[in-house]
């Protein structure tokens, strides 16, 4: 048996997790499985309906940071399929080239002060400029490293509460990458070792947690709350534990099993927690396929884009999107593509300057 002394220092992160206020909850975990399976989930835990549309995006659209007078300039080099948050920012989604982005809140977020001559990003287009410009995590992480940009963020729609939010990546190589401003410093995480992601604590925070939970062992022992913490010890071990079926159907079944085990159940309430929400919506990206499944906690059935089958072409390629309607009630089976129809694309929130 372990020592006391040779858990003491994930206790005290443990206990001291306990104490931390919780934010807005979801999960993202990375399935690495046979035949180079890798698989992507995450969930969105939000107070309210997000007002989630699906949209497809094409190649070469011309995009700013949305921040005003120095604001970043680029040309989307790959198309996208994303899920919208309030039609005014990118919360989740994969591209032509098998890399997903998805954006969790943190509520430990500091973000950098403006005037340092970068140009700036509003946190909107965050997980949307990833999409657009990289292949891969490590093409991501070193242009990234780089810090191309100063990230900008604002006060969420008709609210007083600012955006704080972290970034995770993964690809078809099952790299992972969890990118986070703690400080006012950004911290990158990068390795295939960062299959998962939740909220509050920081990511080093959470990796001493797991650590707690790996040494009890997830078949004596694991933690049950709608807690981030929790939810971060679940996920790892559920994600690690589930058979590597060489078969993708049950291996996609199985990565829905482990998120939906990491979600919260729909119409919960923590009172002393009020800013712990329930699981609005789940998506599920098969990296090395190239499917993107979305299921509602409002809907009864999951279905999924090909994006094989997306015209992403500059020439050709047209905005698309799928209209969810209030709640992501309204229903759809199998591959939605046919549903989609041509639209504007919505304006990112910006804060102008």
């Amino acid at each position: 048996m372990r020592s006391m002394w040779s858990l003491r220092p994930a206790l005290l992160a443990f206990s001291l997790s306990l104490l931390a206020g919780e934010a807005d909850a979801c999960t993202r975990v990375v399935y690495l499985g046979a035949n180079d399976d890798v698989i992507t989930a995450r969930s969105m835990d939000w107070k309210e309906d997000v007002a989630t549309n699906l949209w497809v995006f094409p190649r070469g659209m011309q995009r700013n940071g949305e921040v005003g007078r120095n604001s970043i300039e680029w040309t989307a080099k790959y198309g996208s399929v994303i899920a919208s948050g309030y039609d005014i920012s990118t919360t989740d989604g994969l591209n032509e080239k098998g890399l997903s982005a998805n954006v969790l809140w943190l509520v430990e977020s500091e973000y950098p002060q403006r005037g340092n001559g970068k140009p700036g990003l509003a946190i909107s287009l965050w997980a949307q400029y990833v999409l657009d410009n990289f292949a891969t995590v490590d093409e991501a992480v070193k242009a990234l490293e780089r810090e191309p940009y100063t990230l900008v963020t604002d006060k969420l729609p008709g609210t007083d509460r600012t955006a704080t939010l972290h970034l995770s990546m993964s690809d078809a190589s099952g790299d992972s990458a969890i990118v986070e401003y703690i400080g006012g410093k950004q911290v990158i995480h990068h390795g295939r070792q960062y299959q998962v992601m939740t909220n509050s604590p920081k990511f080093d925070h959470q990796l001493a947690l797991n650590t707690y939970w790996q040494q009890i062992g997830g078949t004596v022992m694991l933690p049950g709350t709608n807690r981030a913490s929790d939810r971060f010890a679940r996920a790892k071990f559920y994600i690690n534990a589930i058979p590597k079926s060489e078969d993708p159907v049950e291996a996609l079944a199985s990565v829905f099993s482990v998120i939906r085990n990491a979600s919260v159940p729909f119409g919960i309430t923590t009172p002393e927690e009020p800013n712990i929400s329930s699981t609005r919506w789940r998506t599920v990206a098969d990296h090395k396929r190239k499917l993107y499944f979305f299921e509602s906690a409002l809907t009864p059935n999951t279905f999924w884009v090909d994006l094989n089958k997306v015209d992403f072409s500059q020439e050709t390629g047209k905005v698309l999107k799928l209209d969810l309607g209030k709640d992501q009630r309204n229903v759809f089976a199998g591959d939605a593509l046919a549903q989609f129809t041509p639209s504007q694309p919505f304006a990112f929130l910006g804060t102008g300057d």
